[in-house]
């Protein structure tokens, strides 16, 4: 394996004075481990993701892939068209986290203040200190060496903050290394595209084009009404992030904001029936995982999208902290209603659970709190288990599924769907951990 770096300097090569920020992202993580274990498939266009005939979709491409237009969240339908010839797998979660961990304890030995931020990124903290003068050029090219050593490869963005190590670890993909000197910070972000700032989406790109801001050094210039007409009172952090000057400690937050599971159908749902399923289906994974963490929720939401592509979802406040899903179904039953109407075409179904702290009701969570509307349910019209009858189920299928596996005990709500998936690898926010 290739496992020469590109080196990109901005500023002073010397000693580092201040804060030094490390953004470590695996390259095409999914794919990279892919081509790893099947070396038949090294230098061959490889695509991580779902069934092409069954509204999967890409989870990731390899760079041979990527050369053809394929990226991650595109249809696969799109991908094969655009790759014909590219080798599919649905992928194999359980190895993909057995190597980020390995990554993980790699960098954990260079510095104890590690973000891990997703399966394949992490930010380090590895600021001098009179101690240790190291230079943080140096602890990033031996990361880069000892994950190389794994089979696979990373790219480094080093920088004082953590904006800057994130813009400049996506700068020379793959294997690359970009630093950014202090002083330099506004000579390297200035001539940037604004979308290339986190936080800049399509809308806001659009918008702020819209007022001839296109780089970043225009955006920190930008008239104060015109960022607060966007962001509001992120105005400030934007415009900061802009010069350089975000301050954001790495700092590892273990706390859950959510937990949820969602899942795309292969073919689109149409009934109330088939759509409760799925919903009961996703209650019980979710809150299988609310049990194992040790967390009841205050909060349920239901998001669903339909054939069109457009999503709709909807929170419901539990009068009580709930980790079992026989409680939950039938205010899903009620809450599918708020959404659907028969004749509408459904193809993803997701539920989460959050308000884990008593004095924060409602928290973020996998979907977008400002597409929610608050919908008190209606009495549910099917038999309803009392709460202990519901524990007691509940228990029980942990119990006979932490013995013998996942597919020891199945419900019917399971069997509607099993056959009835995309095959897309999943990627939950809380997996990796």
């Amino acid at each position: 394996m290739d496992t020469h770096e590109q080196i990109s300097v901005f500023g002073f090569e010397g000693e580092w004075n201040g804060p030094a920020i490390l953004l470590v992202d695996l390259d095409a993580f999914f794919a990279s481990v892919e081509q790893l274990d099947h070396p038949a498939w090294r230098g061959k266009p490889v695509i991580v993701g779902g069934n092409a005939d069954k509204h999967g979709v890409v989870s990731t491409a390899s760079y041979e892939a990527r050369v053809y237009g394929v990226h991650s969240a595109m249809p696969a339908s799109q991908a094969r068209s655009l790759c014909p010839h590219a080798i599919w797998t649905p992928g194999h979660f359980d190895r993909y986290r057995e190597m980020s961990r390995k990554v993980m304890a790699i960098i954990h030995d260079e510095s104890p203040h590690v973000q891990q931020v997703s399966i394949d990124e992490a930010f380090v903290d590895v600021s001098p200190t009179r101690v240790n003068r190291e230079s943080p050029v140096s602890i990033a090219q031996r990361i880069q060496s000892r994950v190389a050593k794994l089979g696979i490869t990373c790219s480094i963005g080093v920088g004082t903050s953590k904006t800057i190590a994130k813009i400049a670890s996506d700068m020379d993909k793959p294997r690359g290394l970009t630093v950014v000197f202090p002083g330099r910070e506004l000579d390297f972000l200035s001539p940037l595209p604004v979308r290339a700032m986190s936080g800049v989406g399509s809308r806001a790109e659009e918008l702020l084009k819209a007022h001839g801001v296109e780089t970043l050094g225009q955006m920190a210039k930008a008239p104060e009404s015109l960022l607060h007409s966007i962001y509001g009172k992120n105005a400030d952090m934007m415009r900061n992030r802009c010069l350089g000057l975000d301050a954001t400690a790495v700092a590892q937050d273990d706390t859950v904001k959510s937990v949820s599971s969602e899942t795309t159908m292969a073919d689109d749902l149409v009934t109330f029936d088939d759509i409760s399923a799925v919903a009961g289906s996703m209650a019980a994974k979710t809150c299988r995982r609310l049990r194992a963490k040790g967390l009841k929720g205050t909060t349920l939401a239901l998001k669903i999208r339909f054939s069109d592509r457009s999503t709709r979802s909807v929170q419901q406040q539990l009068e009580e902290p709930s980790d079992n899903e026989h409680e939950l179904i039938p205010l899903l039953d009620a809450m599918i209603g708020h959404l659907w109407k028969p004749g509408m075409k459904v193809r993803l179904i997701g539920v989460a659970v959050t308000g884990f702290d008593a004095d924060d009701l409602v928290q973020d969570s996998l979907f977008d709190a400002s597409e929610y509307d608050d919908a008190p349910p209606e009495p549910p019209s099917r038999h309803v288990m009392s709460k202990e009858q519901g524990e007691h189920l509940a228990s029980a299928t942990d119990l006979v599924k932490n013995r013998f596996g996942e597919g020891a005990l199945v419900f019917g709500r399971d069997l509607k769907m099993r056959s009835n998936t995309t095959g897309t690898a999943a990627k939950n926010p809380e997996d990796y951990r």
